[in-house]
């Protein structure tokens, strides 16, 4: 296994971590289409499909900043093992409420909100605590790069397993098994050896450190400049995903294996594009990567918008999926290399705020928009959009020198697509 793509796995912890947050992280994602599946089914309404995400990501968003501090100042171990728990009994609590009272829309919501604070605090702790798991550090990249293809793959395989479910069995079916897979990381969790945690003196507090790195953002023209392009493609047309139950259902007149196929195609699409950027080699250019990616992920949203016939919709929004998957990776890997060590997990905070606070705005003004133009030319207009933050990407490699950035493995780290576990 020394030269295998797997070598992390010959670290014990990381070997049980893997494991259970594999298993763990299908339950995840069949609870998510799940959820989506049961609020347009109840209420047929794109404004509340928006709603259902921005009540899980903004709290996350939200909550991430102290999420990040809590991370940094207390054992991250216990952290993480105690949101895993916390999950763990939000999930069951959706499950009992599902199957005595299938339209209790607020009450998913409510427990929505619920899960989304829980993931503004085990964000940070799972990210930060794979470092530990790896007893060799120069497996490290290796095992980042696991954790991506395994929060893709789960993505792919969820949602198509989610929408077979649903319709044999039910959608409390799939709060039943996301509630089950908890078992598998708390047991995982439980099964590590790690020695005693020896807690560190902080000079600041939370508040201090986050206003110094706010600043260390604004004065900072690379930095700002990447951030707020993710800010806007957060905003503008990732939540493109918020109306694929209406596509699933009004516009394919499908069903929930319709709408679970939808959400493997642009997982699909997401892995492929994973895949892509951990093989390119040493000084690639990731700037005009990121500019043609973007242009990519407009052209697929553009061309699946209208598309009537379901097989080469799949297809069009795997290409858009494709290009999206740089605006999380390559973004968060010309951070990483571009900060100050010093400042550099403040600086990745903002980013995770970047995404997580935008996208469930953007959910909500795409559910808006979509009950005014229709779904289609909704994601007609945020494919238009892409292009257009495409052509600033672009204009801004023209108006600096050109300069090529190492991809660690370490960008493939999927910070924010799967935020819970």
């Amino acid at each position: 296994m020394n030269t295998s793509t797997f070598r992390a796995l010959r670290s014990r912890n990381f070997r049980l971590y893997f494991t259970g947050q594999a298993l763990s992280l299908l339950g995840t994602w069949m609870q998510k289409t799940a959820v989506s599946w049961v609020i347009y089914a109840q209420t047929n309404s794109k404004f509340m499909l928006g709603l259902s995400v921005f009540a899980t990501m903004f709290p996350a968003a939200a909550f991430s900043l102290v999420g990040g501090g809590v991370a940094d100042r207390y054992n991250r171990y216990r952290v993480l093992l105690t949101t895993q728990v916390l999950s763990m009994v939000q999930a069951a609590l959706l499950t009992l409420l599902v199957f005595g009272r299938p339209g209790a829309v607020w009450g998913i919501l409510g427990l929505s909100v619920v899960l989304g604070i829980i993931n503004g605090f085990d964000v940070p702790a799972r990210q930060s605590l794979v470092h530990e798991l790896v007893e060799d550090k120069q497996d490290l990249p290796n095992a980042l790069a696991l954790n991506s293809s395994m929060v893709n793959l789960s993505k792919l395989i969820g949602p198509a397993v989610a929408g077979l479910a649903i319709e044999a069995l039910g959608a409390t079916t799939c709060f039943a098994l996301n509630t089950l897979s908890f078992v598998a990381v708390i047991g995982s969790l439980l099964a590590i050896k790690r020695p005693a945690y020896v807690a560190k003196p902080h000079a600041k507090n939370i508040l201090g450190e986050l206003k110094e790195g706010f600043q260390y953002v604004r004065t900072t023209p690379d930095i700002r400049y990447i951030i707020l392009m993710l800010a806007a493609v957060s905003l503008m047309v990732l939540p493109f995903t918020t109306l694929m139950p209406v596509y699933a259902k009004d516009i394919f007149h499908g069903t929930a294996t319709t709408f679970g196929l939808i959400d493997s195609s642009i997982g699909l699409g997401a892995f492929i594009g994973a895949l892509y950027l951990a093989s390119r080699p040493p000084g690639t250019n990731l700037h005009r990567i990121l500019a043609t990616n973007t242009l990519i992920f407009g052209a697929g949203l553009i061309l699946f918008s209208h598309t009537p016939w379901y097989p080469l919709a799949l297809a069009f929004i795997a290409v858009g999926a494709f290009g999206m998957m740089s605006q999380i990776t390559i973004s968060n890997t010309l951070l990483q290399t571009t900060a100050d060590p010093a400042m550099r997990g403040r600086v990745i905070s903002f980013y995770v705020l970047a995404y997580t606070g935008m996208v469930p705005l953007g959910s909500l003004l795409v559910g808006v928009a979509a009950q005014h133009i229709g779904v289609q030319n909704t994601v007609l207009v945020q494919g238009v959009l892409a292009l257009g933050l495409g052509a600033l990407h672009w204009r801004s490699l023209h108006q600096q020198p050109t300069v090529r950035t190492e991809l660690p493995a370490q960008a493939n780290s999927t910070q924010g697509l799967a935020l819970s576990s």
